[in-house]
Order: structure tokens, then sequence, then C-alpha cells
């Protein structure tokens, strides 16, 4: 099978690919990306010379470049996007750019060469849900820039599929960890902080809930579907595993022997939505089971960090945000 695999050199990306290649031999994956604030080429190093595996420098924006991968693929596989709440807080432009323009830009490849594409949502499209847990026929009710731009997304490959007939499956996740995850996210954030002795802000009362899953559980999800799912269908992937802010932090310094005293509460995100619930009954009957508890991943995260260093003190500061409601 050949993929195109948008956005491998970021976090969930370039575990995916990894996890391919290393699994599966006739697999062959081209890898777009745009070096964008994920981005980090020492995700992929390890395989860069990998006869299954290529890679080119380009935006998913570029109709002429999309078409010429695309034909020469069966799948795509769309991880590329604008991902962080606090950036679509400060500057929404980029999203709708990457989120929405992008997936239009790879649906119209899609629908001349007639191939197919898996493409990577968020629970974040649901919103906020007070005691709820979304199945995948829940509506749609994004709060911040970034989970609208995915929700947009959604709708315009779900009519594609009604319109046009093209293969199109799309996942859901709930939050993800684990290795070569950007630290502007809250886990690497945390662990990168504490290692520094510097303080870690928490936004709000930090009781906000996510349900956290690791990233290879996910990527194990994502090839399920790949593999298994029925064009036109959506896919919630979910650990069952909710937990608030505040505890992830008070266990991330209990493992790295730190004193909560570096804990800072600062004010809270602006429309901070206050918990996600995925239900991914869907797809475990289609055999997808989690294999790896919080409390095991979480610690080889940070041991993942600790013996990692030169991969984040190498990434450009200009890359990490400064959030104005922090201080």
């Amino acid at each position: 099978m050949k993929l195109l695999v948008t956005g491998g050199l970021g976090f969930i990306g370039s575990n995916f690919i990894l996890k391919i290649l290393e699994n599966y031999k006739d697999f062959q994956i081209i890898n777009v990306d745009a070096q964008k604030h994920g981005s980090n080429f020492q995700n992929l190093k390890k395989i860069e010379n990998n006869e299954n595996y290529s890679y080119v420098k380009g935006d998913i924006t570029n109709s002429e470049l999309m078409e010429s991968l695309i034909s020469k693929t069966d799948t795509v596989i769309n991880f590329a996007a604008e991902s962080h709440v606090d950036r679509s807080i400060s500057n929404a432009k980029p999203f709708l750019n990457s989120n929405i323009y992008g997936v239009y830009t790879i649906l119209e490849a899609i629908k001349k060469y007639e191939k197919k594409i898996v493409h990577i949502s968020t629970d974040e499209v649901f919103g906020s849900l007070e005691k709820e847990t979304a199945d995948e026929s829940y509506k749609l009710n994004p709060s911040s820039p970034y989970s609208s731009t995915k929700a947009s997304a959604e709708l315009l490959i779900n009519s594609y599929i009604v319109t046009y007939q093209i293969d199109g499956k799309i996942t859901r996740c709930t939050n993800n960890y684990g290795p070569r995850q950007f630290p502007e996210k809250l886990i690497p954030k945390v662990i990168i902080k504490a290692l520094n002795n510097e303080k870690i802000p928490i936004y709000g009362t930090g009781k906000n809930i996510r349900d956290w899953i690791f990233v290879d559980d996910h990527c194990s999800g994502i090839l399920k579907v790949l593999l298994d799912g029925s064009n036109g269908e959506s896919y919630n992937i979910s650990a069952d595993n909710e937990i608030d802010n505040i505890t992830i932090i008070e266990k991330i310094l209990e493992h790295m022997n730190k004193s909560k005293d570096l804990m800072e509460f600062v004010g809270d995100r602006p429309g901070h939505d206050f918990r996600y619930s995925l239900d991914s009954s869907k797809i475990k009957k289609m055999g997808w089971k989690i294999k790896t508890d919080f409390e095991t991943g979480l610690k080889n995260t940070i041991d993942w960090y600790i013996k990692n260093d030169s991969w984040w003190k190498n990434i450009d500061g200009e890359k990490l945000i400064k959030n104005p409601w922090e201080s």
C-alpha cells in the first residue's frame, strides 16, 4: 500500500510513520510536511534512509503539489493541521488556511484521481461536555477557532463523500501524550519546566478534564480504521482515562521527585472547555484496544524527555507561544 502522510514531521504523524515502517514491509510512505511549528526533522531521523520512505517539503494548500503526490499514492492520511488552541486564540487565520482550505485542496485531488482519505480529527469538535460522553453521532459544537476549523473540515469531507462519492473516513481522538510531542502541549511543557526548575503555569483552577491516550495506541487505532474501516464512517478513539490537569501535573512532579511549589496558577484561557469525553465502543467492536495504561505511558514519556534533552533543547524558542492570559 502506498500512503501519503501529511504533517508527518509532527508528533502523531511521526509516531504513525515509525509504527508503519517498523511493522509493515509492504507499505510505502511519502511524507509531506510544511515544517511549521510542531515539525521536527529529528522525529524521523532514524528512517531517513529507509527505501520505503521519502520526504517532500510542502504545504497541503499547494494544489499542484498535492495533485502530484496524491496521484502516486493509494490513500492520504491527513495529520497536517494547525493544532494548538492557544495559537488559534492569538491568531485564527493560519488555522482557517491549513485546516479548512488545506483539506479542500486534498479533497479536490482525491476526487480527481479517485483516491482515499483517512482524516485525523479531534474530540474538541464536540465542545465542552458536562456529563455526557460523545459517540460518533453526537452533535458538533466546537468552542475555539481551532476546533471550529476541525469541525468545518469534517463537514467538508462528508460533503465530498455524499456529493462526489469519494472514499473517506474520519477518526477523532482524545488528548495524546508520548515521545516527540511539541513542548507547548501540557505534558511535555510540565516535564521540561520541572527539569529546569521553572514555574509551571496552571490555567484557572486546573480542574479541566481531558481523556489521555498514549500516542502509540492512537496510531494503532488509525491503522485499524485504515485497514478495516468503512467508507463514510467516523470513528472515535479514546482510552477512557479522564483526568483533570492539576492531577496530571502532580503525577509528573511526583514521578520526577519535584516539589509542588513549582505549580503556579495563572489566568484562565479564554473560552476554556471544561471537559471532553468520547465513546469509542465502535472501534473497540472492530478489535482495537488500549495496550498502554496511563501510569506506564506517563513514566515512559518522562523518561524519554529526560534521555532526549537534545531533542527539545534544539527547538527554536520563538516557536513557543507566550500566552498573554498567563500573567
